[in-house]
């Protein structure tokens, strides 16, 4: 098999996934094994003993939604998808010396950099009998951001759990469900973690806790661990329930619960939670450039109890994330866990349990798969996986395993509707081997036997804590803030004022000796002055006059449904020259009315004042300069997509506007494919029925070698019209039986100018069907430039309001504090 010389399937929403498997010859067979990206929408299970390759499926699925531009939230409960950071383009030998196991090079007599050129060799050659190479490992390392975060430890990249004690979302807190849900599970691995057993119903620790968090987040007020363990303590609260709270819970008791999760806060480790980027999914999934992220949190290192605490911590924040999605066909994120056993279990609720629930039966409404992994498959809540329409099965170690596997299976065939052979799928799995998998898909016709590709990472095992340290630094994108520059919107934001102005510190020019306070000039009545309040210890300071304005400016374009305003506050300082005030020069304020003062501090000087200032119709002109000059130099300015066309809203961040760019751009190619399967199906259809035809009309000898031939030449393209039109159908079926028909006609020794003639007919329908793969192969490269995200280029465009849209809604005097010539304010 020759995959490089076939047609691309990158970039059109179809992972490679390996080939088929014939389980009889135990060999890989031709037939490359594509996985449609939006089946991963109605989520997935994978189930495989130790040995099976469960993790190395995990990483082919995972590595194929980094090349699609689709970004995950990983939970690694062992440590072994840390791997997927171990991406060498180059497959040098002096890229794995540092990974490679020194005591497996001893065990071979070898030494490490030996060791590590064997390792790179094994790699190369892998690839390439997968038709992979260096330059797919590139791609894949273009295609996203890889990072290891490790909660509670500064092995990886840290993390900080206050954003879980936020209060939640407005359209989150108006679900009551999902709610009350919320702060159960919160409430349930916080006491998991401080060493409390509490049921939700029966334990008065979780409900009178519970209350409290409820009743914080209900008015929208965030929490800290301090500030709830003050609550505990005095909780501002009469009654629980019907109960009054000291008959309920007394305090003398409330004060042990206050100690327990006092001594969680001041243990030395606890702080290590605290540190680190917020856990934010936003921010998880994507760079602040908008670059797709795999986000992989390894939680080897921790306790069962910490273990339980993050994971459930992580999940609720993912679920809220995903319920202020829009709704979406296409598959827009991945939430994967590896070893899922005793967080999803059949009968016990574990805080973990409720929103991994959830998010089975909600995510996929909003484009969010859920890929749950296992070594053990009797401790899975089968009612709730009933959800899943893809399970990859690999080998199992008991009889007991498989028939609760296969029970599960059959619960969610019978919801999905499809149908389910149990015998047939039980001598199936029975034969598996290392690396080959089941795939039953509702969305198949019928269950595909494969063989997993290689992966594109150097699958080492687990990383210790050390090895983890070596990605803990994040790149300077993700660690800095990004700044602005007058080219276009800064990486933070989408969405940029642009208005120019001077520095403050650069803003005061030379002005005339100053003069006593007693001698501040009297000004009209018509003109109504302030003074800027100074900053706190500020001594000896010198009023400067200046222009405060406050303008609101309105931009509507119906064509982009933008009906917006803005409020701007610009201060104005006095300038040398023939004019005394020029708009071009004022600065951008964020002034409150407390930062306004009607008289000035005691002991001020002031600067002199020009005389155009006591005059009220200097400020009717000074408002007509302002209004041209905001009609001439404000600019609203909004990312634009090349590909898309869309336009982000105002104060969208890139972070934000380019996954959203990415996601419509994903429908609008999997709209084109549903174009496409409609117009190809009923060509492939005829083209299988005639070949059914010839099949049956061919009744002479042939070789072997020249049926694998013809299987040969089918392989990519009919996997590639199978990912098209709906599923694995048939055309690599009826090669198999073509193959099979000319096995039996091998053993027929007749020989007539019909079979001849029978024989140039299926080498011609063959011929259409390979014209028809030239035809796809055609459209999925157009299509794949079309709406590939990784291809898109945002621009900046730039709105101006006009002069009509301008009003000015006050301009005062201003007296500007300065301190020793500098701006004291």
């Amino acid at each position: 098999m020759d995959p490089r010389a076939t047609p691309s399937f990158e970039g059109l929403g179809t992972f490679y996934l390996g080939a088929e498997y014939d389980l009889e010859q135990r060999a890989r067979r031709s037939e490359v094994v594509l996985f449609d990206s939006k089946d991963l929408v109605t989520h997935a299970v994978v189930v495989g003993m130790t040995g099976s390759g469960k993790t190395g499926l995990g990483v082919v699925l995972l590595e194929e939604a980094a090349l699609d531009g689709i970004p995950a939230i990983v939970i690694d409960p062992k440590g072994d998808l840390a791997n997927l950071l171990l991406t060498f383009p180059q497959l040098a030998p002096a890229d794995f010396e540092p990974w490679v196991d020194p005591d497996q090079a001893r065990v071979k007599g070898l030494s490490v950099p030996q060791l590590a050129e064997q390792t790179a060799a094994r790699w190369r050659e892998g690839l390439a009998s997968w038709g992979q190479d260096g330059a797919r490992v590139q791609r894949l390392r273009e295609s996203a951001e890889f990072a290891v975060y490790t909660p509670g430890s500064s092995a990886g990249r840290s993390i900080s759990i206050l954003a879980s004690f936020a209060a939640p979302p407005a359209e989150e807190r108006e679900d009551a469900e999902l709610f009350a849900e919320r702060v159960q599970s919160t409430v349930s691995s916080l006491l998991g973690l401080a060493g409390v057993e509490a049921d939700p119903v029966q334990s008065r620790e979780h409900i009178f806790l519970s209350t409290l968090v409820q009743r914080a987040w209900s008015a929208g007020q965030d929490l800290d661990l301090g500030a709830l363990i003050a609550q505990i303590q005095k909780p501002g609260i009469e009654r629980v329930g019907v109960l009054d709270l000291e008959s309920f819970y007394p305090a003398k008791e409330r004060f042990g619960l206050a100690l327990a999760l006092n001594n969680l806060l001041a243990s030395p480790g606890f702080s290590a939670w605290m540190q680190g980027e917020a856990l934010e999914v936003d921010s998880l999934l994507y760079t602040r450039e908008g670059k797709p992220r795999i986000a992989i949190f390894s939680i080897a290192h921790l306790s069962d109890a910490q273990r339980m605490f993050f994971v459930s911590l992580l999940l609720n924040q993912t679920l809220g994330w995903v319920r202020r999605q829009r709704g979406a066909s296409s598959l827009r994120a991945l939430v994967y866990m590896d070893e899922i056993a005793g967080y999803f279990p059949p009968v016990a609720n574990p805080p973990s349990k409720a929103p991994l629930l959830t998010l089975m039966k909600q995510a996929r409404a909003f484009g969010v798969g859920v890929v749950l992994a296992t070594q053990n498959p009797v401790d899975l809540d089968y009612k709730g996986l009933s959800n899943a329409g893809a399970w990859f099965i690999g080998r199992l170690q008991t009889e007991r395993d498989k028939a609760r596997l296969l029970d599960g299976l059959e619960g969610a065939s019978s919801q999905a509707g499809a149908g389910f052979d149990r015998a047939a799928m039980e001598r199936a799995i029975s034969g598996l081997g290392a690396r080959v998998f089941l795939l039953n898909n509702v969305h198949d016709e019928q269950p595909t036997l494969f063989e997993t590709r290689w992966a594109l990472s150097y699958l080492r095992g687990p990383m210790t804590r050390a090895e983890l340290k070596r990605f803990a630094t994040p790149p300077p994108s993700a660690a800095q803030p990004a700044t602005g520059s007058a080219a276009g919107p800064s990486a933070a934001s989408g969405a940029r004022v642009v208005a120019p102005s001077a520095s403050p510190a650069s803003a005061g020019p030379a002005t005339p000796p100053a003069r006593a306070a007693a001698e501040r000039a009297v000004l009209p009545a018509e003109v109504p002055e302030r003074f800027l309040a100074p900053r706190a210890g500020a001594a000896q300071l010198e009023y400067r006059p200046a222009l405060l304005a406050s303008a609101r400016i309105g931009l509507r374009d119906a064509k982009l449904g933008l009906d917006v305003e803005r409020e701007v506050n610009l201060l104005c300082l006095r300038q040398d020259g023939l004019a005394p005030f020029d708009w071009e020069h004022a600065l951008a304020l964020e002034v409150e009315r407390a930062e306004l003062e009607d008289a000035p501090r005691a002991q001020a000087s002031f600067a002199a004042l020009p005389p155009e200032c006591a005059q009220p119709k200097s400020y009717e002109a000074w408002r007509k300069q302002l209004v041209e000059h905001l009609a001439r130099s404000w600019k609203l300015e909004l990312l634009e997509s090349e590909l898309s066309g869309l336009v982000s809203a105002p104060g969208e961040s890139e972070r934000e506007f380019r996954p959203r760019s990415a996601q419509l751009l994903r429908e609008r190619r999997d709209e084109e494919l549903e174009k496409l399967r409609a117009r190809l199906a009923p060509k492939l259809a005829a083209l299988e029925e005639r070949r059914r035809r010839r099949e049956q009309a061919l009744e002479v000898q042939r070789e072997q070698a020249q049926g694998a031939k013809v299987s040969t030449a089918l392989s990519f393209g009919s996997a590639l019209l199978n990912a098209f039109l709906g599923g694995r159908r048939s055309v690599s079926g009826h090669v198999g039986r073509a193959a099979s028909a000319a096995r039996s006609a091998s053993r027929s020794s007749k020989e007539s100018s019909d079979v001849e003639r029978a024989e140039q007919d299926l080498a011609s329908v063959d011929a259409q069907i390979r014209e028809l793969q030239e035809e796809l192969a055609a459209a999925a490269a157009e299509l794949s430039a079309r709406f590939d995200p990784a291809r898109d280029t945002l621009r900046v465009r730039a709105l101006a309001p006009k002069k009509s849209a301008v009003s000015v809604r006050a301009l005062v005097l201003a007296w500007a504090p300065f301190v020793d010539g500098a701006p004291g304010w």
